[in-house]
């Protein structure tokens, strides 16, 4: 079963948010950037990043805002929210069983995927962190996904863009595979898509347990021991 998930892998949808959040919170009163919003906290769920917020300003933030947060988001998915290139293409393609397995609550799945025309891959095979105890890096929702799904830890290949995601993936015993082609991407060359992450000591996915990266959804292999 490949697992993927949904924002910065099926949807370029990063950018959008990170660029919400900060206005959002600089609303508040607590400035950030884009570009801060995605160093910390990409992958994470909202409402995880909100209380690391405010455990680093020391006080609570509006009641309102995780809804107002998530309402500006999804306002935004509207109108600017585009599908990553080709991924209908290369989701027609994998025949084998694939779900969605993401740290944003499920109705900004559900619309992430309406908005951009790839509900139809997957029904409904839709997983949300905010139905778990404790969100990426810890392996809940993509242990809640297998089990779902009905399928072994060690036949799953989870698509991920993000240290966090790579991190619960490794830990839940599924093989991590890095996707480089969304906003997070880095410079890579198409020959090197294929090959093992860089070690360790780079800054990197594979720090978090990657064992190879891709540049486009349709690179996914289809089982664990096809990628070799």
């Amino acid at each position: 079963m490949i697992i993927f998930d949904c924002n910065g892998v099926l949807v370029d949808s990063e950018p959008i948010a990170a660029a919400v959040a900060a206005q959002q919170f600089t609303h508040v009163g607590v400035p950030l950037t884009p570009e801060s919003v995605m160093h910390h906290f990409l992958g994470r769920r909202p409402a995880d990043m909100v209380a690391a917020v405010e455990a680093h300003i020391q006080r609570k933030l509006p009641a309102a805002f995780g809804a107002n947060l998530a309402a500006a988001t999804l306002k935004r998915f509207q109108s600017e929210l585009r599908a990553m290139p080709h991924a209908a293409h290369a989701l027609t393609w994998l025949r084998e069983p694939k779900c969605v397995a993401s740290s944003s609550g499920i109705d900004r799945i559900r619309a992430s995927l309406d908005i951009t025309g790839l509900a139809r891959f997957f029904e409904a095979n839709l997983f949300s962190a905010s139905d778990v105890p404790r969100g990426k890096p810890a392996p809940d929702l993509f242990y809640l996904a297998a089990r779902r799904m009905r399928v072994r830890a060690a036949e799953c290949i989870v698509v991920e863009d993000s240290p966090a995601g790579v991190a619960a993936a490794a830990s839940a015993g599924m093989m991590p595979i890095g996707f480089v082609g969304g906003a997070t991407r880095r410079p890579i060359s198409a020959a090197s898509c294929r090959r093992p992450a860089p070690g360790p000591s780079s800054p990197t996915c594979a720090s978090s347990g990657v064992q190879s990266s891709i540049c486009g959804v349709g690179d996914a292999p289809s089982r664990p021991d096809s990628w070799i």
